[in-house]
């Protein structure tokens, strides 16, 4: 419900605040004075689109605030998902700023215009006798069956399995069209499986290879080099370890004249030791190195092979190479398991589309069942409006499933004798669609979640007691609903609990959109000049309050 909304630098209204009551609201006011205006500024709340060229004052800042009651309407789960602060009380807000930017708000948290629309949904409905193009739809024709048949059970059902479905589905398609680029590569993968394959790569061999060719290929010289070194350190008799031998008895000769030297002396010795090691160790690489020339041309031709496979692939490393490999062995296994895989899933798609197809007809049959009684009640809320000749049927057909079920449904409606009904999206708007839309609403207020309805000038184009018998119903949606309604009818304004009247004021060098909250001499005076005209007669106050006295 709807406790109160203030509009700030908006169109022609500099500021206004108005507090609806629990029930039914009547707002009247002259042509131009501004009572779209107001709607224009609650959609705003709603999540529609800003424009700054609705700003009154361009150089300020536009805020429109609604305080909703939301206590009875089990919206705590929609909150906790949003991570929103739940409040009995919820604040929704609108600000756009001069240079366009536009913001939301929700008990002071910022959200996105999606949030607010969704949240919209369970707060207000409003609709206006232009407003027919959603009801032609028949997404909403169906969303109307629904809840009018209370297919809430059926319809998650069907949503779940439609789910379910769709997945199994996009799991078959993928993979078959994974397998047709497969197929069509598959003798070149098997081409080159089988290259690589051949070479039975090892990790880390390329670097070991590379090692072993660059000692084969220069095998004579680094022998002949080893020889030299050793030839300089092991010659009998200029050898170097013969002269540092001789070197060795001295620094013990100077040891033994002074413990100064021993220092030198022991670190002379661990010299002496560290090239003997050096020797036995060049000793140990002589005799493995050989000249070994079938051997080198058997790492070469590896090493050939190696370069050939990364340049061809652009890699750059064995363990590359190998992970191609495996990859490629991946998808040759791929191959041979295809159909079987394939097969299953089709099996798993057929499966899902099965259970949808029943569940789906749970949910047709729910929704016929509505039809017969839909179409009496609607004709007969359409004869006590006035329409006696209005006639409403369906039609159905069955379709491949959709995310709202198997069916595709059209409501027809008629309103002239020996006039076949027609589809709502081919009659023309005006008094007569207006009732039907009126109609609707009446029957769908208990039925759907519309905490707060709006009608605006839903009684275009009806008089006397067809506007008494719409306003009548009005009262009974307000038992339960929050009802505002922008009237022109005398008699059909009179029936509210709460009358507001919005006017231009032009006292100042700008025409200004207000609103005021009428007493009861104000709201006769009112309604007497909507008998009447600006200048009521006393029968036209006599008149206004013979109808309020009968509200």
């Amino acid at each position: 419900m709807l406790k109160s909304l203030s509009i700030a630098n908006y169109a022609l209204i500099q500021s206004l605040e108005m507090n609806p009551c629990r029930s039914l609201n009547m707002i009247t006011g002259e042509t131009g004075a501004g009572k779209s205006i107001m709607l224009g500024a609650v959609g705003l709340l709603l999540g529609n689109r800003a424009d700054t060229k609705a700003l009154f004052d361009e150089s300020k800042k536009c805020i429109v605030e609604g305080e909703f009651d939301i206590q009875a309407y089990g919206l705590q789960h929609f909150f906790q998902n949003e991570d929103l602060d739940f409040d009995q009380s919820c604040i929704i807000r609108r600000d756009i700023s001069p240079n366009g930017k536009s913001r939301a708000f929700i008990n002071d948290s910022p959200v996105k215009l999606e949030v607010l629309k969704e949240l919209g949904k369970s707060l207000m409905d409003i609709h206006s006798q232009h407003d027919s193009l959603q009801l032609g739809e028949g997404a909403y024709q169906l969303s109307l069956l629904d809840a009018y048949t209370n297919t809430k059970s059926e319809l998650l059902a069907y949503k779940t399995a439609f789910g379910e479905y769709h997945q199994a589905k996009k799991a078959f398609e993928k993979l078959k069209a994974e397998a047709q680029e497969l197929k069509k590569e598959a003798d070149f993968n098997q081409f080159q499986l089988n290259e690589l394959s051949s070479l039975s790569l090892q990790s880390g061999e390329q670097e070991e290879l590379e090692s072993s060719q660059e000692i084969l290929e220069n095998a004579e010289e680094i022998k002949s080099k080893i020889a030299e070194v050793l030839g300089y350190l092991q010659d009998d008799q200029f050898g170097a370890f013969n002269i540092m031998s001789q070197a060795s008895i001295s620094l013990q000769q100077l040891s033994k004249i002074a413990h100064k030297f021993d220092a030198y002396r022991e670190r002379y010795q661990s010299a002496l030791i560290e090239l003997r090691d050096i020797a036995a160790g060049l000793e140990d690489e002589d005799g493995q190195v050989e000249v070994d020339f079938e051997k080198l041309e058997v790492t070469r031709d590896r090493l050939s092979k190696i370069y050939l496979l990364q340049q061809k692939h652009g890699l750059e490393s064995v363990d590359d190479l190998i992970l191609l490999e495996k990859s490629l062995a991946e998808k040759a296994f791929q191959i041979e398991n295809l159909e079987d895989s394939l097969n299953q899933l089709e099996k798993d798609k057929e499966t899902k589309l099965k259970e949808l197809n029943r569940v789906g007809n749970l949910l047709s049959i729910k929704r016929k069942s509505g039809f017969k009684e839909f179409s009496t009640e609607l004709g007969h809320l359409l004869h006590q409006l006035g329409m006696e000749n209005a006639s409403i049927d369906f039609t159905h057909e069955v379709i491949a499933p959709t995310s709202t079920g198997l069916d595709q449904i059209d409501l027809l409606f008629s309103a002239n004798k020996g006039v076949k009904p027609q589809a709502l999206r081919q009659v023309a708007s005006g008094g007569e669609f207006s009732r039907l839309i009126f109609a609707i609403k009446y029957i769908m207020a208990d039925k759907m979640a519309l905490p707060t309805l709006i009608f605006d000038e839903i009684d275009t184009g009806v008089s006397g007691e067809v506007a008494l018998q719409m306003v009548r119903m009005m009262q009974q949606i307000a038992k339960t609903h929050q009802v505002i309604c922008i009237s022109h009818l005398p008699q059909v304004a009179a029936k509210g609990e709460q009358h507001y009247f919005v006017f231009k004021d032009n006292s100042s060098a700008r025409t200004v959109s207000k609103i005021k909250l009428l007493n009861t001499e104000d709201r006769i005076l009112e309604i007497a000049k909507m008998i009447a005209g600006s200048n009521p007669s006393e029968s036209a106050i006599a008149s206004a309050k013979e109808l309020l006295k009968t509200a």
